[in-house]
């Protein structure tokens, strides 16, 4: 047993910390209040699990001056995280994540609650006590605001009781012995962890390079944070990992990294983040997809990672650069590593080593019963979150697409594009079709930004007969008096041509090289609002999920099936972790629920949600439910309410390593 004021102390002087495999901080703010009603009202929270060892010989995060046997978190890492920077109003060393989480907390002598200040509410309000003022300078320091109120002593007694949870003995369980290896702890740590954030296969393999090269992990990191903020590239480190692992061990499993030295793996990541910066670039200045939003089949970027390692970073020639984007491009449209990732990633792995390019060009084509082609069918997703958009955003920047209004070459003028309807959505909607009709992108075409405001008010049929013939070809858009009555004979058209356009285009890339360079173009953000109030609420929920401290989720997105890659919908919104990260199941907001394959999202076990106020109200459910106002039936706990004697609070079953 220990105090808890005993337990931060230890953290002060850099005998508590946490192991480098532990993820970071992930807590909101619903949970950080939550804790501390629990702890103020005496419940349990549950005890600590740590790993006594020598730190000489292991990757941690903290302050560590010297070698010598240390306590490392295994069990406990958000409940203590979240108490040390109440109580001393910054983060512990150790600390990765938001300190806005446990940043303003309030606690009202009257009511007893604990919420995060809001001027509108408590500006001005005695009752409303800053908590960390209360641990870093005593009761006296925020009470004199309530001298005279009637209700002062007890108000007293209840800044006293609050600061006296200091003095709460928890049980502190050790792990030792030379037997305990990271691979052993690491699987201690997800069993006591069951209910909270597991480590990924891609952790458990980083936590044994850690151990030998604590700057693995920051370093990625790093790389991860240069391409977000230099490059608007959104990378996962599971991503990056397998990069890596593709170039150290030409596999996919990320357990073919036990056997690489930390030498080994520092090389490893080097070429890895090289090869990503020339594939990038490669894609971008050839095949235009170079925005975050349009750099589609991400997970090809390792096999053809592995083809660079032939020729020191670099394809051997033009003909092989050309044919690498070709199957690219194939893979990609073909969803190839859209399910079952790994599976497919290592034949391609072991193809590209034996046979280079031509190899895995050819296991392609027999996956798709010998035929390589792109068809009209390929260009019938709706949204921009379906894998047709980026097909046809590559073929108008690499096809010469003009713009429909002024007849010049895209991004000439302003260096910009913009994507838009040819038929206005507001005139779609009325005439009655549908919303996937409506959003289909074969509809889509690419204009000057400042036309694009323009065109969304023009009547289609006089607009079309108006553009040259030469600007409506260079567009793929299907000669005739189109009226909005023909509007799916249309598409039809328009997709037939699209996809002859895009085979034109592949074959000579794999059987030519690569073309000229293309200029760089900005892609203006694309304002789908409209008429539409779902885009509107869908924002305002993201808004508010962010600010309760939950996962920002992707928006506008093919979900797939994780085990066939089958499209199961294109979600408004998608949490793929669940709404916090590494917690809970996978959530999607679908608004079009006869889109989604309802039966085989509960199968997996997904949460799916067809309307904003439903996700919300179970959001804040969740919320409520963390921090305590709801009990794990959803009703609301009366305030002198009482847990049954040992029990642990549900918000503390999980997430609480």
């Amino acid at each position: 047993m220990a105090k808890l004021s005993a337990i931060l102390d230890q953290v002060d002087a850099g005998t508590v910390l946490l192991p480098e495999f532990q993820r970071g901080y992930v807590w909101n703010r619903d949970q950080v209040r939550g804790l501390m009603r629990s702890l103020y009202k005496g419940y349990p929270v549950g005890a600590l699990l740590v790993w006594e060892t020598d730190v000489a010989g292991q990757a941690v995060r903290g302050a560590v001056a010297a070698g010598g046997t240390r306590s490392l978190l295994l069990d406990g890492q958000q409940r203590v995280t979240t108490l040390y920077g109440v109580v001393r109003g910054t983060p512990p060393a150790f600390f990765e994540g938001d300190p806005q989480a446990f940043h303003n907390l309030r606690f009202n002598v009257e009511t007893e609650a604990f919420e995060f200040y809001g001027p509108v509410k408590m500006k001005d309000d005695p009752l409303w006590v800053d908590v960390t003022a209360l641990f870093t300078g005593g009761p006296s320091a925020v009470a004199s605001g309530l001298n005279g109120h009637p209700g002062f002593f007890d108000f007293v007694d209840r800044l006293h009781r609050l600061r006296n949870v200091l003095d709460r003995d928890v049980h502190i369980e050790s792990i030792t012995g030379a037997d305990k290896t990271v691979d052993v702890v690491v699987d201690i740590f997800n069993r006591v962890n069951s209910g909270g954030t597991k480590l990924s296969r891609g952790d458990l393999a980083l936590a044994r390079i850690c151990s030998d090269w604590p700057q693995a992990r920051p370093m990625m990191r790093a790389h991860l944070d240069w391409w977000r903020v230099r490059r608007g590239l959104q990378f996962q480190p599971d991503w990056l990992l397998r990069n890596v692992n593709a170039v150290a061990t030409g596999r996919a499993p990320f357990s073919a990294l036990e056997n690489v030295s930390a030498e080994e793996f520092r090389d490893a990541l080097g070429k890895a983040v090289h090869n990503v910066d020339h594939l990038v670039d490669l894609i971008a200045s050839t095949l235009g997809l170079d925005h975050d939003r349009v750099l589609m089949g991400r997970n090809a970027l390792p096999v053809l990672g592995r083809l660079l390692l032939k020729s020191n970073g670099r394809f051997a020639d033009a003909t092989e650069a050309g044919r690498a984007l070709y199957w690219y491009v194939h893979a990609a449209v073909r969803g190839r590593f859209a399910g079952s990732t790994e599976t497919f990633l290592a034949k391609d792995l072991e193809t590209v080593d034996r046979h280079g390019i031509d190899g895995v060009i050819d296991s392609l084509r027999r996956a798709c019963n010998g035929r390589l082609t792109i068809d009209a069918q390929d260009f019938e997703g709706a949204g921009r979150g379906s894998r047709s958009y980026p097909l046809l955003y590559l073929l108008a920047r690499t096809g010469g697409a003009r713009d429909l209004v002024t007849g010049r070459p895209l991004g000439t003028d302003s260096g910009a594009v913009e994507v838009c309807e040819i038929f206005p959505r507001a005139v779609l909607a009325e005439a009655g079709y549908t919303r996937a009709e409506i959003n289909a992108v074969a509809n889509y075409a690419l204009v000057t930004p400042a036309l694009s405001a323009a065109l969304s008010r023009c009547d289609p049929t006089q607009f079309l007969a108006a553009v040259d013939p030469a600007v409506r070809a260079s567009q793929w858009i299907p000669d005739g008096e189109w009226r909005v009555a023909d509007y799916p004979q249309f598409l039809a058209a328009r997709r037939e041509l699209l996809a002859a356009g895009a085979n034109a285009f592949l074959g000579a890339l794999s059987t030519r090289g690569l073309p000229p360079r293309l200029a760089p173009v900005t892609l203006i953000p694309e304002d789908e609002s409209g008429d539409d109030v779902r885009v509107a609420q869908v924002d305002a929920l993201v808004e508010d999920v962010i600010r309760m401290g939950l996962a920002c989720p992707t928006l506008d997105v093919e979900v797939p099936d994780p085990e066939t890659g089958a499209v199961l919908a294109v979600a408004q919104a998608f949490w793929a972790d669940g709404l916090q990260a590494g917690q809970g199941a996978p959530v999607v907001l679908e608004l079009d629920p006869g889109s989604a394959d309802r039966s085989r999202f509960a199968e997996l076990g997904y949460e799916v949600f067809d309307s904003v106020d439903a996700l919300r109200r179970f959001v804040q459910r969740r919320g409520e439910m963390a921090s305590g106002d709801r009990d794990a039936s959803g009703n609301r706990p009366a305030a002198d309410e009482a847990l049954p004697a040992g029990a642990i609070p549900r918000q503390f079953q999980a997430a609480s390593a």
